[in-house]
């Protein structure tokens, strides 16, 4: 089974997602969106993304990408994120005068950097890329942050492990699939979660309405957030995820939220993490 990523070997997506299917074969991918491109046309038959750090927040380009794209959630994983500064054998912490890294990871780690001011946060397409960068180039001034397994990777040396600002760091990653066009493809066994997007109109009550079809019926939500909607500027969809699986309560609740909402998509129904 090919899966495919966003970044290179020895990336945290890269041990997601052979964490959640040992036997696959993952595909790095540059940027995001190739990730998206290679699910849709079937060069690759899933996909692992993150979709949120517990320091951090949403990747929101991957929020954006689950509304744009025809493809759906199939199951979701939390991965422990340890990051650490990795550089070349030999090369001090002294010396260091940049460290590279993807933005989210760099947002995890503000604390190394106040700590460490002669040292530039420079931002990079992945974690395990940037340490690939820095062994390659031979560089003796900068380092990369990423996990042990990048380190391994690229034969880097871990010159402080353990810099995220919080020792609760996961990040939670979504195993995606091109949607089924025909038919309803049978959901995961054990069930019991799904993530949706809505947008309402904008008139008075119409969120409080929204939410209402899920009060209603005792229906928790796990999280609800806003995110810009792209080319209509001030307005917003919303991502919930409700504990509750595709049976009856779900399906009133959606129908319900239909009437009300100007458009609803489901991303998909898996087992809980």
């Amino acid at each position: 089974m090919k899966v495919a990523i966003q970044g290179e070997r020895g990336s945290f997506s890269h041990e997601a997602a052979e964490r959640m299917l040992p036997k696959c074969k993952v595909v790095p991918c540059a940027r995001s969106v190739e990730v998206f491109d290679r699910v849709e046309s079937g060069s690759a038959d899933a996909a692992v993304i993150p979709i949120e750090n517990s320091l951090a927040g949403t990747v929101a380009e991957h929020a954006d990408l689950l509304v744009e794209r025809g493809v759906t959630i199939r199951a979701e994983y939390r991965l422990r994120i340890v990051h650490n500064v990795i550089a070349a054998p030999g090369v001090k912490l002294s010396s260091l005068r940049r460290v590279l890294s993807h933005p989210v990871a760099l947002d995890q780690c503000r604390n190394f950097f106040r700590q460490n001011p002669q040292i530039e946060a420079v931002p990079f397409y992945d974690t395990a890329g940037s340490v690939k960068y820095v062994m390659a180039n031979h560089l003796k001034d900068a380092a990369g942050i990423a996990g042990r397994q990048a380190a391994r990777e690229y034969s880097g040396r871990v010159l402080r492990a353990g810099i995220e600002d919080d020792k609760q760091n996961f990040t939670r990653f979504f195993l995606i699939e091109k949607s089924a066009r025909q038919g309803r493809r049978l959901l995961p066994r054990g069930a019991d979660k799904t993530s949706i997007a809505f947008k309402v109109r904008n008139v008075p009550g119409a969120l409080f309405k929204s939410l209402s079809v899920f009060a209603l019926r005792d229906i928790s939500l796990s999280k609800i957030e806003s995110r810009p909607m792209r080319g209509r500027p001030w307005e917003y969809v919303f991502y919930v995820d409700f504990l509750c699986g595709d049976d009856e309560l779900a399906r009133n609740a959606l129908r319900h939220l239909r009437e009300v909402a100007e458009f609803v998509k489901v991303l998909g129904v898996y087992r809980a993490a």
